[in-house]
């Protein structure tokens, strides 16, 4: 399918590049030109002049972009030019209302939307190693998913249009959690004076073994937070996940309003467009 990315961040530029690898990737557009005009160079992929202009020339579009807003400025802009029967792939995570809201906008120009949030991380994104959570057609799946097979291993339709989205948050919650874990334990490690490579060592190998350690035990330890997902990104989808959960009076999210207090002090001292692991400042400070 000719193939259209919009939002070449740090996330959307491994997939993106990924997609030029595979052959799918046609063109591309970028709120900041310059990050678009870099990647031309180094692609020879086109530059498209508009939003517009790029749907008009894609059967496929796929969008990676930060916020609510964005994601439906950036949609009522590819409804403008898309073609009937086109398919739009949004890879940010939203909440689900504004999945459906985009479902609605393309369903009135006879096109299909998927909300497909990924994990994995910028390193999945760079490997093509992402799982991504779909929700929308199942169908509409099948047709785009050799495309997205370049940006992900794992692809698992979840359920109709918004499904992805309420999955997304789910994996959010879980990776506040993994966040508060790690990061409290071996601020405990070392207050116990203990050997942290060996610690690491032999904890990553065991019950309590996580991604989340072997990717961020050491560098957080090490004081670097300079890799990964921002406190301030994490920040806004544990805010969705607090909105998404009052459709529930029964629903509670301790952990996760814990989490948004912590994140809120860190963005706070400056320390917001750091790594998630930089939770560990708190944590080893009795913060």
């Amino acid at each position: 399918m000719k193939t259209g990315f919009i939002g070449l961040g740090a996330m959307g530029m491994g997939m993106a590049q990924n997609l030029h690898q595979a052959g799918h990737l046609y063109g591309v557009w970028n709120r900041s030109k310059d990050k678009a005009q870099a990647f031309a160079a180094r692609t020879s992929v086109e530059v498209a002049p508009s939003i517009k202009a790029l749907a008009a020339e894609c059967d496929l579009i796929i969008t990676c972009v930060s916020r609510d807003k964005d994601v439906l400025d950036v949609i009522k802009k590819i409804a403008a030019g898309i073609k009937p029967d086109g398919i739009v792939v949004d890879t940010s995570t939203v909440s689900s209302e504004t999945a459906k809201q985009a479902g609605k906008l393309l369903k009135a120009k006879d096109a299909h939307f998927l909300d497909c949030p990924v994990s994995g991380g910028v390193e999945g994104a760079r490997q093509g190693t992402l799982a991504m959570m779909a929700g929308g057609d199942e169908a509409i799946l099948q047709q785009a998913r050799n495309a997205l097979s370049a940006m992900a291993r794992n692809i698992v339709y979840i359920g109709p249009t918004g499904a992805g989205q309420a999955c997304k948050a789910v994996n959010q919650i879980m990776c506040a959690g993994i966040n508060q874990a790690v990061t409290e334990a071996l601020a405990f490690g070392e207050d116990m004076k203990l050997n942290m490579d060996r610690v690491l060592e032999v904890v990553s190998s065991g019950a309590a073994g996580n991604w989340f350690l072997d990717h961020r035990g050491r560098t957080m330890l090490q004081g670097a937070y300079d890799v990964g997902f921002k406190v301030n990104l994490h920040h806004k989808d544990l805010r969705i996940c607090m909105e998404m959960a009052k459709q529930n009076p029964e629903t509670r999210l301790p952990l996760v309003e814990m989490t948004l207090k912590q994140y809120e002090k860190l963005m706070e001292q400056g320390h917001g467009d750091e790594d998630i692991s930089a939770l560990f400042r708190l944590k080893h400070h009795g913060g």
